[in-house]
């Protein structure tokens, strides 16, 4: 069963009210996007209500928005159960997105860096690193080692709060947006100390 209300039925003429999570979209793919997650938050809040799920499904390939998503519930005291489920990864370890078909075939090789660098950063955490300073220096020099490519950001942070840490907690939340050509690619993992 699919559910597709019309933008009109969604955003009636002189809607005033809108859902705003105050601190989560200042990190990350939020600083780029001022807004974006008001109306993210808006229009699943409204959806919530009126199709009233008990559980709802999100991929954490945006972890930001899955972050966000999940405390808007808490806060106001949704009856949802959130579910975050692992990234869906194309055969050479591309996070799968919409974006992908956009790559040329050189930049798609490039693309993959992305991947390289969370493997590397868990490589790195497992082997005791716990410097935020010294992943982001070896993330960075690995993804700008690729043609095309330009970083948004590489970020290092809590998994709830989103906020930028400057050591390795028990869990921590290495996020990457990445230009590849004209293509921006986001990818996410979590960092465990020791492993």
């Amino acid at each position: 069963v699919v559910f597709m209300p019309a933008a009109e039925e969604m955003y009636p003429d002189m809607s005033q009210t809108r859902v705003v999570v105050e601190r989560l979209p200042n990190h990350l793919c939020g600083l780029s996007r001022p807004g974006h997650f008001d109306g993210v938050t808006t229009v699943v809040a409204k959806l919530f209500h009126v199709t009233k799920p008990h559980l709802a499904i999100f991929g954490q390939k945006d972890f930001q928005q899955l972050a966000v998503i999940t405390r808007m519930v808490m806060d106001l005291n949704m009856d949802i159960q959130i579910v975050g489920v692992p990234t869906v990864r194309e055969s050479d370890g591309l996070a799968m997105s919409s974006r992908n078909k956009y790559l040329s075939q050189e930049e798609r090789k490039s693309a993959l860096c992305l991947k390289e660098s969370l493997d590397t950063a868990q490589r790195l955490a497992a082997e005791g690193e716990t410097e935020s300073r010294a992943i982001f220096s070896r993330i960075e020099a690995l993804i700008l080692n690729r043609p095309h490519t330009e970083i948004d950001y590489v970020e290092l942070c809590d998994p709830v709060t989103l906020d930028h840490t400057e050591a390795l907690k028990e869990e921590t939340l290495l996020a990457l947006a990445v230009r590849v050509g004209k293509t921006r690619l986001i990818d996410n993992c979590i960092l465990r100390r020791g492993g």
